[in-house]
């Protein structure tokens, strides 16, 4: 196949939402239509043995929730699906913040009894920031949950957006008929639990009797009546208003009864955007460059327990990727040879002799991937758009067994590596501190560093307001500020100079005694 034809087969989306609303379960249900998968993981319970191939982590299966973005590709009616499940739990934000510049559009879940929830809005605040295109799946339309037209109000007045209903559920709850599809002009009857789904049933009049026949008089007249009401109040589906992210179709279903996947799926591949030109430092790189530009947007670390791997996941922006070929690191400014390559189904993987924009590739590696690294065939451009957040909470590092403590110092540094979490180290006294979003990330980071490296550790609490990176156009004064302040001096994992506010008045009044030192409040990941 030639470059366009590989990217013309080719979509790559994140599935994101707030905790609980189904995201995993939906992915879940995507890979089964998909045929990467014979049965679908339950998501919840530890007891429960098939769990979600996306929540592979032995402390996801523990909790029952995603707290690592998961990439799986797959193929669907000749369509090359690359879909990454990302966190919903906002502790677990920065993994879904960096995932998202990684993919061209976004598919949003939302429960039908909660509605639009805290994490949601922000998590739409991001797509905003790329206008990336977004569908909206109403979940768990086999509960009573709010009405369908105050759900589509709800989504418009705190997601900003407008939507647009390609799908319309017929009741819900314990009277949940199904779905007729507003954008094939069909029917879809619902029936719990099924694992086959049958063809829609096509309606291209719902005036017609076979409606009241097919799911009772009253519930057809509602439908009819709903529909002349969206017809009338929502304009025409338009794919380009969608594509500039303007507008958000929305589909209702029950992903734990695989009801409303498959008319979700068929539609995606047919509406959702191919991959897409990014930005660089430099320049617009587009896809169909025939030469291989990509970047890092996530690391980790022990995807195999039984082999110390360290895996950076690459998105291929343009060109044609090919293992064992070199390519340019260009903040390290110099050519690696990548000779293992993989591609994912979560932690499966297989090795790939080649890639093409919009696949997410894995690179085995030793250290010298970051996230936001760029890779060419040597032009010096940079990828744009990786974000960095400030840490919210602090805790101190307390080793637990000297006898491990090389074991504590790799575990630690391979995982700040995956960007879950900052590490500072003090000048004074070499204590170590982690800083993190959320507080989940200290049990995930406690666990991890048991189970993966048998470090046994403990983590204290930190009396610090804000880590602040600090930088002055005078090294003598920048010098001189270091010495004052050398007990509330700390490195982060790259050896910059951090200064470790104990409260925000305290911070204030150290800015204004020092003019000449400028104050971060955030970590770039490139140098």
């Amino acid at each position: 196949m030639t470059i366009e034809q590989e990217i013309a087969r080719r979509r790559t989306f994140g599935i994101i939402s707030h905790p609980d609303a189904g995201k995993t379960t939906l992915t879940e249900k995507l890979l089964l239509f998909g045929g990467a998968i014979q049965k679908a993981g339950a998501v919840k319970s530890s007891k429960i043995k098939d769990h979600a191939r996306s929540d592979w982590m032995e402390i996801e299966k523990q909790r029952g929730i995603s707290v690592a973005t998961s990439v799986m590709g797959f193929t669907y009616s000749g369509v090359k699906i690359n879909l990454l499940d990302t966190p919903g739990h906002q502790d677990f934000a920065e993994d879904t913040y960096r995932t998202l510049t990684a993919v061209d559009s976004v598919i949003m879940v939302i429960d039908c009894v909660k509605g639009v929830e805290s994490q949601t809005e922000k998590l739409m605040e991001v797509c905003r920031m790329r206008n990336t295109p977004v569908i909206c799946f109403i979940n768990k339309l086999d509960r009573e949950g709010q009405d369908p037209f105050d759900l589509l109000d709800e989504i418009e007045e705190k997601l900003s957006i407008k939507v647009r209903p390609l799908s319309w559920p017929i009741s819900m709850g314990k009277t949940f008929k199904g779905v007729y599809s507003l954008y094939e002009k069909s029917l879809h009857l619902f029936t719990a639990s099924k694992t086959v789904v049958e063809e829609g049933i096509e309606i291209s009049d719902i005036q017609s009797k076979d409606l009241d026949n097919l799911v009772g008089e009253k519930n057809a007249e509602q439908l009819r009546a709903d529909v002349e009401l969206i017809e009338g109040v929502y304009p025409d589906f338009s794919l380009e208003e969608y594509a500039a992210g303007h507008v958000a179709p929305v589909f209702f279903g029950s992903a734990v009864n695989n009801f409303g996947v498959k008319e979700l799926l068929d539609t995606f591949i047919r509406i959702a955007p191919l991959p897409q030109p990014r930005a660089t430092n430099v320049r617009i790189v587009a896809p169909d460059e025939s030469k291989f530009t990509g970047f890092v947007f996530k690391i980790h670390a022990n995807m195999d327990p039984k082999h110390r791997n360290r895996i950076a996941f690459v998105r291929v922006c343009s060109g044609c990727f090919e293992r064992g070929s070199n390519y340019y690191h260009v903040r390290q400014a110099k050519s690696y040879r990548f000779s293992n390559a993989t591609a994912f189904l979560a932690q499966d993987r297989e090795t790939i002799d080649e890639a093409w924009p919009g696949d997410i590739v894995g690179i085995y590696d030793t250290g010298n991937l970051k996230i936001g690294d760029s890779l060419t065939e040597g032009e010096k451009l940079m990828y744009s758009g990786i974000p960095s957040f400030s840490p919210e909470i602090f805790k101190e590092v307390v080793n637990r067994d000297a006898m491990k403590s090389k074991q504590l110092e790799k575990g630690l540094l391979q995982l700040m590596e995956e960007g879950v979490a900052q590490l500072f180290t003090f000048d004074v006294g070499k204590r170590k501190v982690i800083g993190t979003v959320g507080a989940l990330q200290f049990e995930v980071i406690q666990f991890r560093l048991l189970h993966e490296y048998g470090a046994t550790m403990e983590f204290l609490p930190q009396q610090i307001y804000k880590a602040c990176w600090i930088s002055s156009a005078d090294e003598r004064k920048l010098d001189e500020f270091v010495q004052s302040k050398l007990r509330h001096i700390a490195r982060d994992k790259d050896g910059k100079l951090v200064f470790m506010a104990e409260s925000k008045a305290w911070l204030q009044m150290v800015q204004d005694n020092f003019p000449d030192i400028k104050f971060h409040y955030t970590s770039e990941f490139r140098d």
